[in-house]
């Protein structure tokens, strides 16, 4: 068993949505709509996790609060299909049986590849692919990822679709387990991040 030392931004600071997407002109007032699905790779479709399109998850969000629900909180894995440390993220810490229950209950897992040529519609805006050099890069990842765009980063955003954290680089089961549950069941409301962690690694269990 590993614990990564993983520093999570301050909590007490939920920021909108509008403000980490500004830097794009995205309106603080967000609309929900029908989007088209666009294909995933083979591997994510074949994954235990239910991974969604950001398109897909936004309409699901708007169905379960249509239902009266309050809606999960958002899990985006950005990645690219080049990122070796994505797939072993992929392989090793999403696929354990544990993690992708609990990411499937929890959140709408969502799977964003930092480099598609697909354009994606939200809140009134098109945030598309932005060719740079022999690659490029997507307005929507860039926004996630305050333009830092390094990989794999994981994002979680709350039932309002506000930033909560956003956290660079390989993640291992212990390290991740331990940052779901504390943002899934708010305990940043009552328990420092530091505290948490020590108490959750103290009594871990593979």
């Amino acid at each position: 068993m590993h614990f990564c030392v993983t520093k999570l931004e301050n909590m007490n600071r939920i920021i909108p949505i509008a403000a980490f997407l500004m830097l794009i002109s995205l309106t603080a007032a967000y609309t929900f709509g029908t989007y088209p699905k666009v294909k995933m790779p083979d591997p994510i479709e074949n994954s235990t996790v239910g991974w969604m399109t950001w398109e897909q998850a936004v309409a699901r969000l708007e169905a379960d609060k249509a239902a009266g629900l309050k809606g999960k909180k958002f899990f985006v894995d950005v990645y690219t299909d080049w990122c070796g440390w994505c797939i072993k993220m992929d392989k090793e810490t999403f696929e354990q049986p544990k993690i992708a229950q609990y990411l499937n209950q929890n959140f709408y897992p969502v799977k964003l590849n930092a480099e598609q040529r697909a354009d994606i519609l939200f809140g009134g805006n098109i945030f598309k692919f932005i060719a740079q050099g022999n690659r490029g890069y997507h307005e929507l990842a860039a926004a996630l990822l305050d333009n830092k765009m390094s990989y794999p980063t994981v994002v979680f955003l709350n039932e309002k679709v506000e930033l909560m954290q956003r956290i660079p680089g390989y993640l291992d089961v212990p390290t991740f387990d331990c940052i779901m549950h504390y943002l899934a069941e708010e305990h940043y409301t009552n328990t420092p991040w530091e505290t948490y962690q020590t108490a959750f690694k103290k009594n871990y269990k593979p």
